[in-house]
């Protein structure tokens, strides 16, 4: 393996996937979550961007010019722009994968078999390649050469039907949340087959379809239609099957959540509301019934809800141990101890900002942790260093490819990384 460039060899030591390269192909949101996972846990990535940049950092709130998201998604990643319709850029990124572990990659299947880049290629040059592709609707099957996003991957996977209010039409997460699921899929996989590899020496394909990710989160569902011929359908904020387990209103017109399902916890409940009967009520005794009586039992606590302000009722519901919270926004988690106890929101070292806040790394790992190093930087701030570190390019060559557009070089001073937070 070819020494990481100085930039990356910060983020390796002693991390779980220290020694990994991963190539970054994706764009959007699927590709670089899995990249960013792997990423934060020490992996060598390198991403490829288009010479425009990629799309996400056009999503989400900017800072004047600056991307917010591409801050936090591009974290720990070395950036390269290529044009990938050119052959010229399409070699160089042929000659990375050959010196990679792992191809992340979420473009329309056929895509990479036209530039030549497919998995029969690549294994040619490099037969221990992991390529991890996420796509829409997979490799294969009737669907597969149809494009698809995390919103539509949700609505065939049958995610989107059962998210929302029954009296309204299907809602949606306010975030790309198939998209993250996928990635995490795709970072699960190459974990996999990395350590498939260890004993055989090959590499292998990952395939990650969307709508497979989101029909894999409707479990409960998938048997109870073969044997019972039940449709599972919108039940607002309630989970069916499961009660109380709501959100009730509360006296100053904020919300909270309760969930109190076993015996146990709905007793204390019953007992600080004052009516510890229900707890020996024929409608409530157990579980089952808690189910088949629920909206009478929702109407009950949400009077009791109802009568007091929120911080009142989570200081009861805490006092007594009954699951309980309060919908956090944004502003309430940035000020909340618990969180700043975690470390759960980290500072990441950025060139044009000083620092940005962006999320902790997850999972926690006692003995080799992951580590937020730096935040994502402009479009094609490594460019340079990679291929000249990584593909032997002497100089000229580099600015010769520049002034034709295959690729992008835009070098920014590098981060402190020092003061990084790890999320661990």
């Amino acid at each position: 393996m070819i020494p990481a460039p100085a930039s990356a060899r910060a983020s390796t030591a002693g991390a779980p996937l220290a020694g990994v390269r991963v190539l970054e192909l994706g764009s959007t949101v699927a590709g670089p979550f899995c990249g960013r996972l792997l990423g934060d846990f020490g992996a060598e990535v390198i991403k490829v961007e288009a010479i425009e940049g990629d799309i996400v950092r056009r999503m989400g709130k900017q800072l004047g010019t600056k991307s917010l998201y591409a801050a936090s998604i591009f974290r720990n990643k070395a950036l390269i722009a290529v044009d990938l319709r050119t052959e010229a850029g399409r070699a160089i990124v042929r000659d990375l994968a050959a010196i990679s572990d792992v191809v992340v990659e979420n473009f329309r299947p056929g895509r990479l078999e036209e530039w030549n880049l497919g998995y029969e290629s690549l294994e040619a040059l490099n037969p221990g390649l992991i390529l991890v592709r996420i796509s829409g609707f997979g490799q294969d099957g009737p669907l597969s050469s149809r494009g698809g996003y995390g919103v539509i991957g949700e609505a065939v996977g049958g995610l989107r039907h059962i998210t929302g209010d029954p009296d309204r039409p299907p809602a949606r997460a306010a975030t790309s949340l198939t998209d993250y699921i996928s990635g995490l899929y795709g970072a699960f996989g190459a974990a996999l087959a990395l350590f498939a590899r260890g004993s055989d020496g090959r590499g292998q394909v990952v395939d990650v379809s969307l709508f497979e990710s989101a029909f894999s989160f409707m479990e409960p569902w998938i048997p109870a239609y073969e044997q019972l011929g039940y449709v599972a359908g919108r039940h607002g904020s309630k989970l069916p099957g499961s009660a109380p387990n709501n959100l009730y209103p509360t006296a100053d017109a904020e919300f909270i959540h309760i969930t109190a399902v076993s015996d146990a916890l709905f007793a204390r409940l019953a007992e600080i509301m004052g009516h510890s009967a229900l707890a020996g009520d024929e409608r409530f005794v157990t579980p089952a019934a808690r189910v088949a009586n629920s909206e009478a039992l929702d109407e009950l606590i949400a009077q009791w809800t109802g009568a007091l302000p929120l911080s009142d009722i989570e200081a009861v519901l805490h006092e007594a141990d009954v699951p309980a919270s309060r919908i956090f926004t944004m502003a309430e988690i940035f000020a909340d101890e618990h969180y700043r106890a975690r470390g759960s929101i980290v500072a990441a070292p950025d060139p044009e900002l000083g620092t940005v806040a962006v999320a902790g790394v997850f999972p926690r790992l006692s003995r080799t942790p992951g580590r937020v190093v730096h935040a994502g930087r402009p479009v094609g701030a490594d460019t340079r260093e990679v291929l000249t570190q990584l593909l032997a390019m002497d100089a000229t060559t580099i600015t010769s490819l520049d002034a034709a557009g295959v690729i992008r070089c835009s070098e920014v001073g590098e981060a402190n990384t020092d003061t990084a937070s790890g999320g661990n």
